[in-house]
């Protein structure tokens, strides 16, 4: 059966990468995270750092399929 952690990162050595590209767009959008547990942020603002990155993903990989 699958873990249900569902924020999992596929592929270990991409860690790193994915939270330096969290911590830049959370800083692009006025988001201010902290090393370590970030709980405190309010939905809105954890929601808008996600779905900011989901939109990047999906450009970068349109862009790619050119």
């Amino acid at each position: 059966m699958a873990s249900s952690k569902s924020n999992r990162v596929e592929v270990p050595e991409a860690k790193a990468a994915m939270d330096r590209f969290k911590t830049e767009v959370a800083s692009e959008l006025g988001v201010n995270l902290k090393q370590g547990y970030n709980g405190d942020l309010t939905s809105k603002d954890a929601g808008s750092i996600g779905g900011e990155m989901v939109r990047r993903m999906i450009q970068k990989q349109e862009e790619q399929m050119k």
